[in-house]
């Protein structure tokens, strides 16, 4: 049985890795200690419901582990699990989008097929609105976005994802995940600044 340090830092060591290869259960619940919250968050951020969000972080670590085994290190296991849990988050996507109609987002003159300017976007609107509101209208936006340009959305503007990371995460290239990030950003920005005045919150 491999010793593990006692004290682990954010990052994970290489005999902890090891360890979970060779069956401690010990070394995966500190595994699962040491990401189950970010990856739970990522599953509510793309599922954007509490359910659907742990049953994602489950399946993730379920099999993270029974593919320890192809885990070269290449990457950080984070990177690693982060991009199991992404792609596990898609498949579940496209299921859903399959269940209901989507709007669709992916004509090359979609910033046409919206009426609202860029200057109808009122500037600092988290003085608009609470932030409450805002993020009512976020998740209704982000619930009607298709699923591939949510994921872009999620990694870059909620989890702070630099493009590089974010196009190695989902296997795109840089200049796709830019096209789709603002195709996504000019969706949510027609959507919530609709349902915002719907709703009476913006004037």
């Amino acid at each position: 049985m491999h010793q593990i340090k006692r004290e682990l830092t954010s990052e994970e060591t290489p005999e902890l890795i090891q360890a979970t290869r060779d069956g401690d259960r010990k070394a995966q619940s500190q595994l699962v200690t040491m990401y189950s919250a970010r990856i739970y968050n990522l599953g509510l951020r793309m599922m954007r419901n509490n359910e659907d969000a742990e049953d994602l972080l489950q399946e993730t670590f379920i099999k993270a582990f029974q593919k320890i085994d192809t885990f070269k290190g290449k990457s950080s296991f984070y990177t690693w699990i982060y991009r199991i849990g992404v792609n596990i988050a898609l498949g579940k996507l496209r299921k859903q989008s399959r269940m209901k109609i989507s709007y669709s987002i992916q004509e090359p003159d979609f910033e046409n097929l919206h009426g609202l300017d860029m200057s109808d976007w009122p500037e600092y609107i988290e003085t608009k609105v609470t932030d409450d509101e805002f993020k009512i209208a976020l998740k209704v936006g982000l619930d009607d976005l298709d699923e591939k340009y949510r994921s872009v959305f999620v990694l870059r503007d909620l989890e702070g994802m630099s493009t590089a990371k974010t196009a190695e995460m989902l296997e795109l290239s840089e200049s796709n995940v830019k096209v789709r990030l603002m195709r996504a950003r000019l969706f949510l920005r027609d959507s919530m600044s609709a349902f915002l005045k719907r709703e009476g919150w913006l004037v």
